[in-house]
């Protein structure tokens, strides 16, 4: 089968793309024939050795795929060859075929095709987790979402809208606003005209937001903090700028506020029917047309190195697919 390789740590260009032995799935796994496999933002980090785990060379990128199921392992009961499904492979999916833990595969929706699909796991199960779990976000809360163009930006838009909160979409862009607010943004501020904390302010009427859903970090971390209500709780969801902030600690003292951390792979695994009742209700949500996953651009296998270069310069609204069928 033809994969794309990472050998040795370092930038997308450095990727190969060549022929490799087919995969065989272990008593847990199940094997996938790749039909499409999302970009993000982990999969530009674990290629430089920059990533939470640094799997042995050579590898493929490519952290969630869908497709059809080939065999499944001994021990997996829930799935059979010729399902539709969807899931996390933790890496592998720039191939045509990935081996992948049963436990993070899930049918995919008869309604839903396998580019919608690949660009559904990630994204939208982080920030269900996150605005769900990790936040606890209440009908009437206002949530505040930075980066909110981007693959999980736009989910957490959605989601958040779905749970009935007022959404305030963060982005550095008009085009990056208007594609937010498609996705159900009740307002919008540029990061670009004037100040983070005064326009919060003055949206808020002076009370602040209770809920920030963070994937950025930098230079708006802090900022955004401050203008958290009391008992707010902000999300820390990822660092894309490239920088990973700090914060004075008295903040969430003076606020009452909490900082919270989203991990959604670790809580998949270790909670796992709390994951798939997450995954029920957004499949719910996706069927009364609620979440409409935005595919911007899509890239063959053979220039996945481009998807993740494309995603890594932030250049990408919504998702960025790689089509290997």
């Amino acid at each position: 089968m033809k994969a794309v390789l990472c050998k040795a740590f370092g930038p997308p260009e450095t990727l190969a793309f060549e022929e490799v032995a087919n995969p065989t799935p272990k008593k847990n796994e199940v094997l996938l024939q790749v039909h499409a496999a999302g970009v993000n933002f982990p999969d530009t980090l674990i290629i430089e050795g920059k990533y939470q785990f640094k799997p042995p060379f050579p590898f493929s990128p490519g952290g969630e795929a869908a497709g059809v199921v080939l065999e499944v392992g001994e021990k997996v009961t829930h799935l059979k060859p010729g399902d539709r499904v969807m899931g996390l492979t933790g890496w592998g999916g720039f191939a045509e075929q990935v081996a992948m833990p049963a436990h993070g595969v899930l049918p995919i929706p008869a309604d839903m095709g396998f580019e919608a699909a690949a660009a559904f796991s990630m994204t939208y199960g982080t920030s269900m987790h996150a605005l769900k779990q990790r936040a606890n976000l209440q009908t009437g809360e206002t949530l505040l979402v930075l980066g909110a163009s981007g693959g999980v930006g736009l989910a957490a838009v959605e989601i958040g809208k779905a749970m009935g909160a007022r959404v305030i979409a963060a982005a550095s862009t008009q085009e990056k606003l208007d594609v937010a607010r498609a996705a159900g943004a009740d307002d919008l501020i540029n990061y670009t005209e004037g100040s983070l904390k005064e326009q919060l302010k003055t949206l808020t009427n002076g009370q602040g937001v209770d809920v920030i859903y963070d994937p950025v970090g930098g230079a708006f971390f802090e900022e955004a903090f401050r203008s958290i209500a009391w008992n707010g709780r902000m999300l820390v969801v990822g660092f894309a700028a490239g920088e990973i902030p700090s914060l004075p600690a008295n903040l969430p003292l003076l606020k009452g506020a909490s900082l919270v951390g989203v991990f959604w792979g670790s809580f998949a695994q270790r909670q796992p029917q709390d994951n798939l009742a997450n995954f029920q209700q957004l499949f719910s949500w996706y069927g009364e047309g609620k979440l409409k996953p935005l595919v911007s651009q899509t890239f063959p296998l053979e220039r996945a190195a481009e998807a993740i270069a494309h995603l890594g310069q932030r250049k990408a609204v919504g998702k960025v697919v790689v089509k290997v069928r």
